[in-house]
């Protein structure tokens, strides 16, 4: 009697350890297949590359290499001589044209005045001379307005709240109008952008929740999915000319679902976790 008591006792087991794997089985494979989560995130920002208006040599720099810096500060400023200078040139032009207008004004009333005297073609080119004299003194008003805008644009400012990152500019370096030679990373910009497998888009939504894990990070950080990207590049054409998302496989021998940049915005960042650009994290979505 006590063989087949036991024999069923282990059928039984058997069973149920057969039943709980496949249960759990089941559990993994809805999990990494179909539930909406990825290892496959970046922390993202834009960079803000900060370029002079104006030509000329650096006289200061005011910041330095990971500095956190505000909307408006003073970043560097480039030697102002030559500008203070085009300045009093132009408003001893803009003084110039105005005695010259001013002169013509009253040789004009003059004329008008004694209009019975002199003739009338001799009128007529008395204001044809008030109005070339007119605009003449706009044009160096303008000149004067372009010399000032051009001396205030020595200082070079921050355009946006952020960071300062790899910073090589010295005092003394000759910079360009134009081009970037300061990068600046936008804090008010840092997102996550997880790339999501084709096969689980269905199950996410713009506002959906999503828990943000960075690697190497206990703390567990809150968000909400900002937009999904219109489209990736098809590396069997070329017509994408490098400006859509371009994600590279895990591998390339089998056939793989293409992923997907979803846009995922922070809720709230907590004072004490520093975000840094190209970070990896984990990201999941709750349905």
């Amino acid at each position: 009697m006590k063989t087949p008591v036991r024999s069923l006792v282990r059928v039984a087991v058997t069973l149920a350890i057969v039943v709980a794997a496949l249960a759990v089985g089941r559990e993994l494979w809805g999990h990494y297949m179909d539930d909406p989560w990825t290892r496959d995130a970046k922390v993202r920002a834009d960079i803000v590359g900060i370029a002079p208006d104006v030509s000329g040599f650096v006289s200061e720099v005011l910041v330095q290499d990971n500095q956190a810096v505000k909307k408006g500060d003073v970043l560097f400023r480039i030697d102002c001589a030559r500008f203070a200078i085009a300045l009093e040139q132009a408003e001893a032009a803009v003084a110039g044209r105005k005695a010259t207008l001013d002169q013509a004004m009253r040789d004009r009333g003059r004329y008008e005045q004694l209009k019975d005297v002199v003739s009338q073609q001799k009128t007529e080119q008395m204001r044809a001379s008030e109005a070339e004299a007119q605009a003449a003194y706009r044009q160096a008003q303008a000149d004067r307005d372009l010399a000032r805008l051009n001396l205030d644009r020595s200082e070079v400012k921050a355009s946006v709240n952020g960071v300062i990152t790899n910073l090589s500019l010295r005092p003394g370096d000759y910079v360009n109008a134009g081009q970037a030679e300061v990068a600046l990373v936008d804090t008010d910009s840092l997102r996550v952008e997880g790339y999501f497998e084709e096969t689980k888009l269905s199950r996410i939504r713009i506002g959906n929740p999503v828990s943000v894990k960075l690697m190497g990070r206990s703390e567990v950080l809150a968000g909400h999915v900002e937009s999904i990207a219109a489209g990736i590049e098809d590396r069997e054409r070329t017509v994408g000319n490098g400006l859509l998302a371009n994600i590279n496989p895990t591998f390339s021998w089998v056939r793989l679902a293409q992923r997907v940049p979803v846009r995922i915005a922070f809720d709230h960042v907590p004072d004490d976790a520093r975000l840094i650009a190209g970070l990896t994290a984990t990201v999941a979505v709750a349905d």
